[in-house]
């Protein structure tokens, strides 16, 4: 029986790359984004007519994502592996200049939308037959030191940290299994401007060194063919000359 993933963010960068990682490793990849356009463009991208399925849905709205997973279960089934990967970020800036709204722009998309998506995730994987399944939450090694100027995104992902020990934990009853990736320097529009120079916390601007997305894209499906009685807790994959080990 193929199995069936979801990866949420799927139309661009990190997502994108991932759902061609795994529909390649033989899963049939849902693919999850806001605009149907470039979602449509992955599964061009990776000639996926037959191995993809595209649905827009906004990760942030209760009602978009629970008609995400009704409609995974009636046209699959089941479902055995989320890649809880949507997010976005803010320019960097001390606490007092950032706003409210952009504080929810980023906490609505990276913590909310992260939870809704587990939410549903793991309600399917606990109903389905033959019962369980595998969520892998995208954290970032700033769910374990922040870069300067990042409140709402640093809070996001320590916040992750604690959905994914606690899905973890939750999910043994029901055969459920939740790991993280934390990633490092990803090249993707996101992180761009590294190329350039980034706030450090010596107060100085420098360009920082980025990896391919492939290599995030092949870790996560390393992660999602294990057996569920094994689990790749916590996993950090970073560009390896990046200010991590030894940053501040």
């Amino acid at each position: 029986m193929q199995q069936i993933a979801l990866v949420t963010g799927a139309g661009s960068g990190i997502g994108q790359q991932t759902a061609g990682a795994l529909a390649a490793a033989g899963f049939h990849v849902v693919l999850c984004g806001r605009r149907e356009t470039a979602l449509q463009q992955t599964i061009e991208q990776y000639d996926g007519a037959a191995s993809m399925t595209a649905i827009s849905c906004d990760v942030t709205n209760e009602r978009s994502v629970d008609a995400l997973f009704a409609q995974i279960e009636e046209l699959h089934g089941r479902l055995d592996l989320v890649f809880n990967n949507a997010g976005n970020n803010v320019p960097a800036m001390p606490i007092d200049e950032l706003s409210v709204e952009q504080w929810r722009t980023v906490i609505d998309v990276n913590l909310h939308g992260a939870f809704l998506i587990a939410r549903g995730g793991f309600a399917l994987m606990r109903k389905q037959d033959p019962q369980g399944g595998r969520i892998i939450n995208n954290g970032s090694i700033s769910a374990h030191v922040p870069r300067p100027g990042s409140v709402p995104y640093t809070v996001s992902k320590h916040a992750i940290t604690g959905l994914t020990r606690t899905l973890s934990l939750d999910g043994r009853a029901f055969n459920i299994a939740c790991g993280q990736i934390d990633i490092g320097n990803a090249a993707s529009a996101m992180t761009e401007a590294m190329r350039v120079g980034v706030p450090q916390a010596d107060g100085s601007i420098k360009p920082e060194p980025v990896m391919d997305t492939q290599h995030i894209a092949d870790a996560v499906v390393n992660m999602a063919l294990l057996p569920l009685s094994a689990n790749v807790q916590f996993m950090t994959i970073m560009a390896s000359s990046m200010p991590f080990i030894g940053r501040g």
